[in-house]
């Protein structure tokens, strides 16, 4: 969420995105709508124009809340609003009109949304629970007169279960004392202390602060000065307790992403693995954690009061080095699927999965190659129509193998293991459309094998119009990368480098179109 400042009228800026609030139809006007080339057909993305950063995710009353950086008037970055989506089941969403707009205060960054159940804020009304966003406001007048403190923290709140909202007259609710980025802030409610905490990013690190009611903060400590990866800004942080897998252990686990600073170059996610005593986070980790290393999940955050206290996580589909150049014409930028997050003990170490939620399987609606096993020291060639909207599962105990995913152009995406270095690599630099930034198609992306739990790996790939999201071992790793060849994919070549195991897809699916 690297505020790329674009030089524009504030006053002409505002004027444009007066309040309007008309509906957004879910179903298509004509035969073309989200069938433009590249768009995404399982990830959910804009009708039109601008997005990126997920904001307020939030469960109230059987409805998911996906908010959003959204800028109405273009398909580059521009004064934020927050878009909004909602959804009953995290896989097919309803466009929703703009819920908070830009106002003398600034424009509307990312922040969070909580369910206030016991009205500490004051704002419910008969009974009902507010909904309560918190955001930070971005003073475009403050950044141009060279001030530092031109990012500061509001509120706003729906009665309505987030279909209107107000600001509260009150804001900002958290003052800047000079941070050039203060920011991204993300709220739970803290049982033990009986007190709303806060986690927000200042440049190189993060705060925490406490309330009563939401309004009024109380600063409690810092964290990461000299922790983590400092390549670049630290943005939209998330702090949660997750049991660790097969155990009765609780870790906290913060979530911190950064640009630049990524292991892949440009936009990433990082993560801590520690404790929390209501006041102060400690951990004892010593190298960066990476969440994906990918190039395209970014500023991702979790759902806040989720049935079960599952924890969900939705990341941006995109990455601050070419974000505004790729080569969409309607729309730009996708949010990743929703992922359920756990927390895993290896050996003395914690890592952290994200693996699709299962609601997304439920979108294979056909078979399009069923068991097919591949032979050490082997090779073959699947031809399958439908390949760029599918799921591909594949087991195998291999070590060094190779996926080619190719089009009639010989564009082609590889994926490769190999380990003699212990990596996984994803070459996307002849996958098709490179050319229009020189970062997207520049190198080969690395990611290490560690903390994997099993010997034989289990492989889930989703392949999209624009985009290839790769699980492996339930999500002890995951890599996602946005792709844009010139014409779908359609042969799958499978290459068998192992002297002993086979590999076996297992099947490649079709997946349903959820617009």
């Amino acid at each position: 969420m690297f505020r790329l400042i674009i030089s524009c009228m504030v006053v002409a800026a505002l004027v444009s995105c007066k309040e309007k609030r008309e509906e957004v139809p879910n179903q298509p006007q004509e035969e073309s709508w989200y069938k433009e080339e590249y768009r995404p057909q399982f990830h959910f993305s804009p009708k039109e124009k601008w997005m990126n950063d997920p904001n307020g995710l939030v469960f109230n009353q059987g409805v998911y809340h996906l908010f959003y950086q959204y800028y109405p008037e273009d398909i580059v970055w521009g004064p934020m609003h927050w878009g909004h989506a909602v959804s009953e089941d995290l896989v097919h969403w309803k466009h929703k009109p703009i819920a908070l707009y830009p106002d003398e205060h600034g424009y509307i960054f990312s922040g969070s949304a909580v369910v206030d159940k016991n009205n500490t804020s004051g704002f419910g009304e008969n009974g009902e629970a507010p909904l309560v966003a918190i955001f930070t406001y971005h003073s475009k007048e403050g950044e141009e007169a060279g001030r530092m403190d031109f990012q500061t923290q509001g509120v706003a709140y729906s009665l309505d279960n987030g279909n209107t909202w107000n600001k509260y007259e009150g804001n900002p609710i958290i003052q800047n004392d000079g941070i050039k980025d203060f920011r991204d802030p993300k709220v739970f409610w803290h049982e033990s202390s009986q007190s709303w905490i806060l986690t927000l990013v200042a440049g190189d690190h993060a705060k925490f602060y406490t309330s009563k009611n939401l309004k009024d903060w109380t600063y409690l400590s810092d964290f990461g000065k000299s922790q983590g990866a400092h390549g670049g800004v630290w943005e939209c942080p998330d702090l949660f307790p997750l049991q660790v897998d097969g155990s009765e252990e609780e870790k906290w686990v913060l979530i911190i992403s950064i640009n630049p600073g990524a292991p892949n170059g440009g936009s990433g996610t990082q993560y801590f693995v520690g404790d929390f005593d209501g006041k102060v986070f400690t951990s004892n980790q010593k190298e960066p954690k990476w969440l994906d290393y990918g190039t395209d999940n970014y500023a991702g955050v979790t759902y806040n009061n989720v049935p079960g206290n599952g924890r969900f996580f939705i990341g941006w589909m995109s990455n601050w080095n070419y974000a505004q150049d790729t080569p969409t014409k309607k729309w730009r930028s996708a949010m990743t699927v929703p992922r359920k997050l756990s927390l895993h003990k290896v050996v003395d170490d914690y890592f952290l999965a994200n693996y699709p939620i299962d609601k997304i399987s439920d979108l294979t609606n056909s078979t399009l190659v069923n068991e097919v096993e591949v032979a050490a020291n082997t090779s073959d060639t699947l031809q399958v129509e439908g390949l760029n909207q599918s799921e591909i599962r594949l087991r195998t105990a291999a070590k060094n193998f190779k996926l080619l995913f190719k089009n009639e152009l010989d564009e082609v995406l590889v994926l490769s293991m190999d380990s003699k270095n212990q990596v996984f690599t994803i070459d996307r630099t002849l996958s098709g459309k490179v050319d229009f930034q020189e970062d997207f198609g520049a190198k080969k992306h690395v990611a290490p094998l560690k903390g994997m739990k099993e010997n034989v790996l289990e492989f889930k790939i989703l392949m999209d119009w624009s985009s290839m999201e790769l699980f492996v071992d339930q999500g002890m790793l995951s890599m996602t990368e946005q792709i844009f060849p010139t014409v779908p994919y359609h042969t799958l070549i499978i290459v068998n480098e192992d002297e002993q195991a086979p590999i076996v897809i297992k099947s490649i699916k079709r997946m349903e179109s959820i617009w």
